[in-house]
């Protein structure tokens, strides 16, 4: 679930307080741990998705199904843990806290809906 825009707002000024009273402390908390714990679990990901290969290929020669099946889903398991960890990626770097602007969303048809439906519980509430 999001965060609204109070509670942003909140954040950032606890994020600015926190660089201003101690930027040392704040420097360390900025995930500098974290982006090598992810790296790491990036490079294990791809050593084992070479590992899935290498038993997909084996189970082929050998002409065993059931260790082409274990490398196919080793290798599946391995790339998904490589995506997740490369999407989550390093949590911020730089000098301070970077300010992003909520994403915009266009009102869809869906929106507008959940917008009349509220109206209606809203009147119905009222009366």
């Amino acid at each position: 679930m999001p965060l609204s825009e109070h509670e942003q707002r909140l954040l950032e000024q606890m994020e600015r307080a926190l660089y201003a009273e101690d930027p040392k402390f704040a420097s360390a908390l900025e995930g500098t741990g974290l982006r090598t714990y992810t790296r790491r679990r990036v490079y294990q990901a791809a050593a084992g998705f070479v590992v899935g290969i290498a038993l997909l290929m084996g189970g082929m020669v050998a002409q065993q199904i059931w260790v082409s099946v274990v490398g196919f889903l080793v290798m599946l398991g391995c790339a998904v843990l490589a995506v997740t960890g490369w999407r989550r990626g390093p949590v911020g770097h730089g000098a301070g806290p970077k300010v992003t602007p909520p994403p915009r969303r266009k009102a869809g048809v869906m929106d507008r809906m959940e917008q009349r439906w509220q109206r209606r519980r809203d009147e119905q509430d009222g009366i």
